[in-house]
């Protein structure tokens, strides 16, 4: 019965979304987020269209050995409640993720990111749209300078366009492993 009524609490709220009165109460569209005012402002263009805020991430990430990254750039992509998680497998076999903000991300991979160089780069992508919603898979290549790393995997980035701009909501990513090899489906078409 609890997890009955727990459900039910859960879904009243989102009923009421697609009634006329709810679209008729929503503010306008052009109306930012008061939440989202927390955030770095973005450059226009970083945050004007799906594939311009991937490729700003990408942007972001990227750089040679010693030099520092713009991360108030990347905080102003993502929504100041978003989360990053990566997901991978422990030696015992178990799969874990971790479930960062954005300026936990920050702390934790920026002294390595900026020490060892880095440079991620999208070799194919797939985009799902509805409404101001939208769903990327970007496979990426990932490579370090002063260590010899090369990785590859997918990052799964889930977006909203509030009216006026994109935010990026959530980005998961999982690397390739002999045991979970890319599908065909994800990499660049010859």
């Amino acid at each position: 019965m609890r997890i009955a009524l727990t459900a039910f609490l859960l879904l009243v709220p989102l009923a009421g979304m697609a009634t006329p009165a709810f679209a008729q109460s929503a503010p306008p569209a052009t109306t930012p987020s008061p939440v989202a005012s927390t955030a770095p402002k973005a450059d226009d263009a970083d945050v004007a269209s799906v594939d311009a805020i991937v490729k700003a991430l990408y942007d972001t990430l990227s750089g040679p050995a010693g030099q520092p990254r713009d991360w108030n750039r990347l905080r102003s992509l993502f929504l100041p409640e978003a989360r990053m998680m990566p997901v991978g497998k422990r030696p015992t076999g178990e799969v874990r993720m971790r479930m960062l903000g954005v300026n936990d991300y920050v702390a934790t991979s920026a002294p390595l990111i900026e020490k060892n160089g880095f440079t991620e780069r999208e070799l194919a992508r797939r985009i799902e749209r509805f409404g101001n919603i939208a769903h990327v898979f970007s496979t990426y290549e990932a490579r370090t300078e002063l260590e010899p790393i090369h990785l590859r995997g997918i990052n799964t980035i889930q977006l909203m366009f509030d009216g006026s701009r994109w935010w990026i909501v959530s980005l998961m990513w999982q690397a390739e492993t002999p045991d979970t090899p890319l599908p065909k489906d994800y990499l660049p078409r010859e």
